[in-house]
């Protein structure tokens, strides 16, 4: 690997636990980003002469900190952070050693809004830019900036402490962090397995922080059964591969089998997303799937935390249990409402099942709209394919 691939490699693997240790030893959210940018950058003229170090990490921290000793020293006035920055070797108070986790409770602090909580643990902790938080939000950049902005100004403004909190407080904080784990699992589940497998390894730690939390468990649950058919879900060459076509012998059995057992109950909104996953992997064959339990869970589902997009996935599950013109109708109500615009799994769905009804010139159009809106080439790729198939059948 040469220099400059390693350095794409370590901002990729190493950028998030560099960001979260500066921020630790300073505070101060900005300093510890522009810092850490420099190190990178440091990177980029040094390795390529001196070599890439044998702890990329290590070699980017200690730049990192560096940088920001330097500037703490020059203002004068910060000899507090000096004072705790020099503690290098120091872990915190809280008794954990991933920093990371710690950043993310400290982005999802109840003082910010749960968007905002979200967006800036995205940004900070996966490294996500803010056009792929937008896109998540399906918000307009512009906005998602600002809302980042302001969220990093209250952290530094109020004194938001950078810890994992104590036992009492951690259950107003769950829901944030969960949202950001499980948002950071579906970003790496559309491309960046990293990411995917950063947010189970956060969900592993979270698990141990918190043993006999359900969502907690749930959650996990929901991550390792979707992440178990990781290597079935593409061809080799990218294009997405749907469920019912999957090589299944290439399914993670053992992630399935750990799913399963963490999977306690379906009161709670991961639990019952949980029990959805496993409904599918479960299936030894397709036609075995039990779609009238999935729509039947999604509808519990949305009693519990009604969104568009649970409405979406339970129309998928209705066309599956009781034909395409039933779920033909729930979409066209969610389409109705405007609320998921812009979204190309709509369009994508509609298309899907007006081709299943042999309303192909419909079809067509439906499939266009969603490839006008799919964002990644496997999306494009897959929808491109369906929509020649629905033009052949037009002639």
């Amino acid at each position: 690997m040469n220099a400059r691939d390693a350095v794409a490699a370590a901002y990729r693997d190493e950028r998030a636990r560099v960001l979260a240790t500066l921020i630790r030893l300073t505070g101060d959210w900005e300093l510890a980003e522009e810092c850490v940018q420099e190190a990178f950058e440091a990177a980029l003229l040094h390795w390529p002469g001196e070599g890439v170090p044998r702890r990329p990490g290590a070699w980017l921290t200690t730049t990192a900190r560096n940088r920001a000793l330097d500037r703490l020293r020059r203002t004068a006035v910060e000899a507090a952070k000096l004072k705790e920055a020099t503690g290098v070797a120091d872990a915190g108070d809280d008794g954990w050693d991933d920093d990371r986790l710690r950043l993310i409770f400290t982005c999802c602090h109840p003082a910010l809004p749960l968007d905002a909580r979200v967006a800036l643990t995205l940004r900070t902790v996966a490294g996500l830019t803010t056009e792929e938080i937008a896109r998540a939000f399906l918000t307009p950049v512009t906005t998602m900036g600002q809302r980042l902005f302001r969220a990093k100004r209250k952290i530094k403004e109020a004194g938001i402490p950078y810890r994992v909190p104590p036992p009492d407080l951690l259950p107003e904080r769950l829901g944030g962090v969960l949202a950001v784990i499980y948002l950071l699992f579906n970003e790496g589940y559309s491309g960046r397995r990293e990411l995917a497998d950063e947010a189970i390894r956060l969900g592993r730690l979270l698990e141990r922080l918190m043993p006999t939390e359900t969502e907690v468990r749930g959650l996990l649950a929901l991550m390792l059964l979707h992440h178990s058919r990781v290597d079935a879900r593409t061809d080799s060459t990218g294009v997405l591969i749907p469920l019912e076509k999957q090589d299944r012998t290439r399914w993670h059995h053992e992630m399935i089998g750990e799913g399963v057992r963490l999977l306690t109950g379906t009161v709670t909104p991961y639990q019952l997303q949980a029990a959805i996953a496993a409904c599918h992997a479960t299936a030894a064959t397709p036609g075995e799937t039990d779609w009238a339990r999935i729509a039947a869970l999604y509808e519990r589902l949305a009693g519990l935390a009604a969104s568009p997009f649970v409405e979406l996935n339970r129309a998928v599950a209705v066309a599956m249990a009781e034909g395409p013109a039933a779920g033909l109708v729930l979409v066209d109500a969610i389409t109705d409402t405007g609320a998921l615009e812009g979204y190309h799994l709509l369009p994508a769905t509609r298309a899907d099942l007006l081709r299943r009804l042999g309303r192909w010139a419909e079809a067509e159009n439906a499939y266009r709209q969603a490839l006008a809106l799919a964002p990644g080439d496997s999306e494009r790729t897959y929808l491109r394919r369906r929509l020649d198939e629905v033009r052949a059948r037009l002639g």
